[in-house]
């Protein structure tokens, strides 16, 4: 099973996640993937995602982009299973002190505020390291403009890394890498 995690502000109508949906239904495999609508606490979008995996039977496999990836590794950590990561937040607490305020969700328009109290969800969620490299994928572009690549080049040290120039947040051209997150 793979499950795809969005990342903040967005939803499963994001193209990555629909990409990827496209891409397991052309293979026949549209039941071995799943992409939750993630609340916007982190306290609930992990309750949510944890509710998700107990109903799956098998392996899982966690692909995160941005907040999805900080998600995916703490996930990752926790039970045990692998973990793609496409510029993924890191230490989401610190990184997205800025964005406190009000926001509003890219696909729905749901204007929301986002809160100390939110951070501190994340803070508790925040992994100091990762403990097994080897189950770790991170799908990373030099030309993000929201996360600075090098922070999770340095965060997943001994996990496999594909790090392209250029590029932007939203992994420009992440259909390219369908086979080799299911290779991973």
């Amino acid at each position: 099973m793979i499950v795809y995690l969005h990342g903040f502000n967005s939803s499963p109508a994001s193209g990555k996640a629909e990409q990827l949906g496209g891409y397991m239904a052309r293979l026949g495999r549209l039941a071995d993937y799943d992409c939750p609508a993630l609340p916007n606490s982190p306290r609930e979008a992990i309750a949510c995602i944890e509710a998700g995996l107990a109903r799956h039977q098998g392996p899982v496999t966690l692909i995160g982009s941005s907040l999805g990836g900080f998600y995916a590794t703490y996930l990752a950590e926790k039970h045990g299973c692998k973990a793609v990561l496409v510029n993924p937040a890191v230490h989401a607490h610190i990184l997205m002190r800025g964005a406190l305020g009000t926001q509003t969700n890219w696909h729905s328009g749901e204007k929301w505020q986002f809160t100390e109290a939110h951070l501190a969800e994340l803070a508790a969620l925040d992994v100091d390291a990762i403990a097994r490299p080897e189950r770790y994928l991170l799908l990373a572009q030099t030309g993000d403009e929201v996360i600075d690549y090098r922070d999770a080049v340095a965060y997943y040290a001994g996990a496999t890394q594909i790090i392209e120039d250029g590029g932007n947040h939203g992994f420009a051209g992440f259909e390219r890498h369908f086979q080799t997150i299911l290779d991973f």
